[in-house]
């Protein structure tokens, strides 16, 4: 019990840390709902609900299958799984942790792993949802080909990857103002709403109106990931390693606003929240 853990070499570091991030995530997992099925089936619902209301309102506008040559359900989903993975991921790990809670108060446990834990929650649950509504819709409604599994399945990472270094960012400016932190991170989410272009083609954005979409690596993902699940669509409006640099550089600054953070930080910064 008072025994100080100790690692002979560096494998055997690598494997605790391994093992450390695995229960992180599963606690995060179970910490959402106490029945592992029901947090899937809650995660799922989600992006059901909001396929159902997108639909209904492209069918009230009067727009369908003229948005793009292909399914127009997928096309709809295209845009639902990758802005629902990449908001999540921010949020997830902007409020991963913080100096005052208990749990960073057990020596195994460090920034670093409650960080990738809150992560791989998020990817945990958006990729299973995703499987299971594209495979439901495959065999109970329509059949669907993507052209491009695997440039397909990329871009979904990297649009988790992408919101892992955003929320970053967030998770540093967190202690030294909590509350401005959650108008941030939520005003993010809410902005994604509209400017992740998951409403519309990209092509067919007038040339004056794309410049409010371009800084953003959520449509940018958006539109290329629906390059590879489309054999008719090829983006020209927007850019496939944008997001990616991107990321790195967010990641970049995030980091250095975290270590700086840490060097300051106090319990008692949360005493009078």
């Amino acid at each position: 019990m008072f025994k100080q853990r100790q690692n002979r070499n560096l494998f055997q570091a690598a494997f605790t840390t391994f093992a450390l991030i695995y229960h992180q995530t599963v606690y995060n997992l179970r910490t959402e709902h106490r029945n592992a099925v029901l947090g899937l089936v809650m995660t799922m619902m989600q992006s059901v609900v909001f396929v159902v209301v997108f639909l209904g309102m492209y069918t009230l506008i009067g727009i369908g299958g003229s948005q793009i040559r292909g399914d127009f359900l997928l096309y709809i989903m295209s845009g639902i799984f990758i802005f629902m993975l990449h908001v999540q991921a921010v949020g997830a790990v902007a409020g991963s942790h913080s100096v005052s809670s208990g749990i960073i108060k057990h020596e195994p446990l460090n920034a670093a792993v409650l960080i990738s834990g809150a992560a791989l929650a998020v990817l945990y649950r958006q990729t299973i949802s995703c499987l299971v509504i594209l495979s439901v819709y495959h065999m109970v409604f329509q059949p669907i080909t993507i052209e491009d599994p695997v440039g397909a399945g990329s871009l979904f990472v990297v649009s988790w990857f992408t919101g892992c270094a955003i929320g970053l960012i967030f998770l540093g400016i967190r202690p030294w103002s909590p509350q401005a932190c959650k108008v941030l991170t939520m005003v993010y989410q809410r902005v994604n709403m509209f400017a992740s272009g998951k409403f519309f083609v990209a092509n067919m954005i007038p040339s004056f109106i794309l410049p409010w979409f371009a800084w953003n690596p959520l449509f940018h993902l958006i539109d290329q990931e629906r390059g590879f699940l489309f054999i008719n669509y090829s983006p020209h409006r927007t850019m496939l390693f944008y997001p990616l640099w991107f990321a790195i550089a967010a990641l970049m600054v995030g980091l250095l606003i975290n270590f700086t953070t840490r060097k300051y930080e106090s319990i008692s910064w949360s005493a009078a929240q």
